[in-house]
């Protein structure tokens, strides 16, 4: 078993970008923004899936927007293009997926 930390780092500094943890096939990030921060487009090689912990983040995915919220989990398949805007403060988990 590992408990992996990830704190609230949106009292100390704007948008947190980090990785929390790495397995033979899989990474996952820790991302939190402020409202109104947003990650400018780019794809993965991998399998993305996106959970939301806190927030609501509107993720553009092929020019196709949608939002994510605590309510919903976000799939995206290899190189699809997206980008995210926070429509308020958000906690994300990005979870990298190897296929």
């Amino acid at each position: 078993m590992n408990l992996i930390e990830t704190r609230s780092q949106l009292s100390s500094k704007a948008k947190s970008i980090e990785q929390v943890c790495a397995i033979p096939n899989a990474t996952v990030l820790n991302i939190q923004l402020r409202a109104g921060e947003e990650v400018a487009e780019h794809d993965s090689d991998r399998e993305v899936l996106i959970i939301v912990r806190k927030g609501k983040v509107r993720f553009t995915v092929e020019g196709i927007p949608a939002t994510v919220s605590e309510e919903n989990i976000l799939h995206m398949a290899p190189y699809e293009k997206h980008s995210l805007f926070a429509e308020t403060d958000a906690d994300i988990c990005v979870f990298q997926i190897t296929p």
